[in-house]
């Protein structure tokens, strides 16, 4: 069993998603909100990979369509027919993922919480995933990186 570290990890990459996950929750601290985000973002997500696909489709045709002929002979490698192939097919499985989360997504619709417990989602909000900006916030993070005895984690 591998063991999980202490501290989360610092890649760019991860920095970048514990900032956009505070501010989802910062900005869509209600049960109903993030049902709506959600649905949103899936939607957006459907849109693009679709529209993606069907200019695909539409420029290459797939394997069986004698356009992917012309482009082997045009572009004079069968690895690039390859690639859009391969990328035809993965939008593909993609969408029909996309459509089984919104399937399921739209059992989470259904479900509507008291105002009492809506507030408990903003109040858990609130610790999770605290304003950055707030001049509290703001001011401890100036202390801990004046502190000279703690290490470096940069």
């Amino acid at each position: 069993m591998t063991e999980v570290p202490e501290e989360p990890c610092q890649c760019p990459d991860c920095l970048r998603f514990y900032k956009e996950h505070d501010r989802f929750i910062r900005e869509c601290p209600t049960l109903r909100q993030q049902q709506e985000l959600n649905w949103a973002s899936l939607q957006a997500f459907r849109t693009l990979c679709g529209r993606v696909l069907e200019d695909l489709q539409k420029q290459h045709g797939t394997k069986s369509n004698k356009k992917v002929s012309e482009l082997t002979s045009n572009a004079g490698s069968d690895h690039q027919v390859d690639l859009i192939n391969q990328a035809i097919s993965d939008l593909e499985n993609i969408n029909a993922h996309l459509f089984s989360i919104e399937a399921l997504m739209e059992r989470v619709f259904e479900v509507k919480l008291p105002d009492e417990i809506e507030s408990k989602f903003k109040e858990f909000a609130g610790e999770l995933a605290p304003d950055p900006l707030n001049l509290d916030r703001i001011r401890l993070n100036r202390l801990l990186h004046q502190t000279p005895d703690l290490p470096d984690r940069s």
